[in-house]
């Protein structure tokens, strides 16, 4: 892989891991727009490393707080306690994430047979962009919803909808952003739990696929990789802050509209 694709690819995960216009279904047009031989699902992780790093930095505080919510939800298992609605925010976090681990293996063999093929993200870019579009729209008008009440329920709706973005063109953000706003959560409430929670599903998703790299199984040269990593983590970071600031005024409509132009460029030039 040259160094100018290398970077293209930073640049197009870190634009799109955190708009609801799925990074992965970009990620895997790539290879055909640029015409250059499909680098893999690992490559595609890897570049998702570095946009799970800018949230790493970007939401230090709110990690800290997790981590000891979360230890706190442990030392009170062990004593027999109950759960605490102060550690709510990490309770909801591991609802959903065990949530999306176990549908993920139940979607993975359709996904990666099926995933990144163009015609099937025409589906996926379309189909999820008007869902984006109604949940937006016509959502509960109830955005005084905060995670920070336990939500067994709804945790569970979201980490099924995370799992959907194992299909390139879903949008892993999209998608969680769509059930969370048609659950009842504000636009600022809904976009910074769909950020932390998919920490925990890419790096677990990149080490899963890491042995490939012993076993040779790979298309692209270090070099290029982390350079990728670099220019995702970067523009990654420039990404969260601007999309917070506008998120409470522009809404989905703008990227439901983009979803479905590109779902027809996808189908004229690729299908």
């Amino acid at each position: 892989m040259e160094f100018i694709s290398a970077i293209i690819y930073g640049i197009i995960q870190g634009l799109t891991e955190f708009l609801p216009v799925s990074s992965s279904g970009h990620l895997a047009l790539l290879p055909h727009i640029l015409e250059i031989d499909d680098p893999g699902v690992l490559f595609d992780l890897s570049m998702h490393v570095g946009t799970a790093l800018s949230i790493l930095i970007y939401f230090f505080k709110d990690i800290k707080l997790l981590f000891v919510q979360s230890s706190h939800l442990l030392t009170d298992a062990l004593r027999g306690k109950g759960i605490d609605h102060k550690n709510s925010w990490a309770f909801n976090m591991i609802i959903s994430t065990i949530t999306t681990v176990i549908f993920i293996f139940i979607l993975k063999p359709l996904a990666f047979q099926y995933g990144r093929n163009p015609f099937s993200m025409v589906i996926t870019l379309s189909a999820f962009g008007f869902f984006m579009f109604i949940a937006d729209t016509f959502k509960k008008d109830t955005d005084h919803l905060y995670m920070n009440r336990i939500q067994w329920g709804k945790s569970f709706w979201i980490g099924l909808f995370q799992a959907l973005a194992i299909f390139p063109g879903v949008s892993r953000s999209g998608s969680t952003l769509t059930v969370s706003r048609q659950l009842g959560l504000g636009r600022e409430e809904a976009t910074r739990f769909s950020f932390l929670l998919s920490l925990p599903i890419i790096f677990a998703g990149f080490f899963y696929k890491l042995p490939e790299i012993f076993k040779g199984d790979i298309h692209f040269d270090f070099v290029s990789l982390f350079l990728g990593i670099a220019v995702s983590f970067v523009v990654g970071l420039l990404t969260i802050h601007y999309f917070l600031k506008f998120i409470k005024k522009i809404g989905l409509l703008y990227f439901s509209i983009y979803r479905l132009i590109l779902a027809l460029f996808v189908y004229y030039y690729l299908v």
